[in-house]
């Protein structure tokens, strides 16, 4: 018996980009449109929450139109409205959730509430329809730096996370040192090219240590002050911070992998899209013995292809949500997972 695919509208507003998306089971996309805020947050060197919110009201609306226009259907024609709920700024997180809702109760179809955190850990099984449960997921975004089993659907166990800065964080801050425009991770990489990635004394911090958690705030710190002295290059600090960057991720995930018995590695968030540190993942998951899979680079940021397809993801165990499901600020994957010591909220 033939099973006809199902139809997700997907809705993302949890940080800085407006998203907006048609997405079936079977992995076509069929109408997507995410407009950014970079010139309005580049003058303060990051996200600022209000300005961030406004925008979504402003921006989202349209968003939606376009799409539905674009793959030629209403909203009627869906099977369910999938919308983050969290975490992230929580204004901005509002405004999809808020939209979905409406849309959902406009249109009579269930409504999934999506946590943003288990769209890009679900991402990889969009691109690659042979990535199968279990994998071990490097989670690596500019809020989040996370190491989880991945054993299905809801099914996650935290095995590391970051005590202090993310990832991400520590490229937009070491790129605002380094006088290059937001968003820094991007920036950072394009300099680096030209850089020597040994010129720079920087520090590996928890490199190992005998848990696979991660800190990248006395690297971020390390910067400054080879900024201050004026006694490097720019595109040499660029260089050896990411080569930093890149030697923390892999001494941690490896450690991780000799824990975990999941056959691939698989790195999701918008950190992934830095080739060295996609290639430097490669290359450790086959030293490994591990499979390996990563998003194409698009979907590696923000977008609400990812966010239609977890929903798509949830549809098919049967689970949606009731209308007055509340936005979250914060909302672990594993939320069981104990407290590291020293770690701050973002754990």
């Amino acid at each position: 018996m033939t099973v006809t695919p199902s139809l997700i509208f997907g809705l993302e507003s949890s940080c800085d980009d407006s998203a907006a998306a048609l997405v079936t089971s079977d992995r076509q996309i069929l109408a997507q449109a995410v407009v950014g805020q970079n010139s309005a947050h580049e003058p303060y060197g990051g996200v600022v929450p209000e300005i961030a919110a406004r925008a979504h009201v402003e921006i989202l609306p349209g968003l939606i139109e376009r799409v539905l226009a674009d793959a030629k259907m209403s909203i009627r024609d869906v099977d369910a409205v999938a919308a983050t709920a969290g975490p992230g700024l929580i204004g901005g997180v509002m405004v999809a959730l808020l939209a979905g809702k409406g849309l959902a109760l406009a249109a009579g179809k269930p409504l999934i509430a999506v946590n943003h955190l288990e769209g890009h850990a679900l991402s990889p099984r969009l691109a690659d329809p042979d990535l199968g449960f279990p994998y071990l997921l490097l989670l690596v975004s500019g809020g989040h730096c996370q190491l989880l089993e991945v054993r299905g659907v809801g099914e996650y166990r935290r095995l590391a996370t970051t005590i202090d800065d993310a990832a991400g964080e520590a490229f937009d801050k070491a790129a605002k040192l380094l006088g290059l425009p937001y968003p820094g991770g991007p920036a950072i990489e394009e300099l680096a090219k030209s850089g020597d990635p040994a010129a720079v004394p920087l520090p590996r911090p928890l490199v190992g240590s005998g848990e696979p958690h991660f800190s990248f705030a006395g690297l971020k710190s390390a910067v400054q002050r080879a900024v201050a002295s004026g006694d490097f290059r720019s595109e040499d600090i660029a260089a050896s911070f990411q080569q930093a960057v890149v030697d923390c991720l892999t001494d941690r995930t490896r450690l991780a992998l000799q824990r975990s018995d999941a056959p691939t590695l698989v790195v999701a968030g918008g950190v992934a899209a830095n080739h060295a540190i996609r290639s430097a993942l490669a290359d450790l998951a086959k030293a490994e013995g591990r499979g390996f899979s990563v998003p194409p680079r698009w979907l590696c940021t923000d977008n609400a292809a990812m966010i239609a397809w977890a929903g798509a993801e949830r549809l098919a165990k049967g689970e949606c949500d009731a209308l007055d499901v509340p936005a979250r600020a914060r909302w672990p994957l594993d939320e069981s997972a104990e407290k590291v010591r020293g770690a701050g909220v973002k754990a």
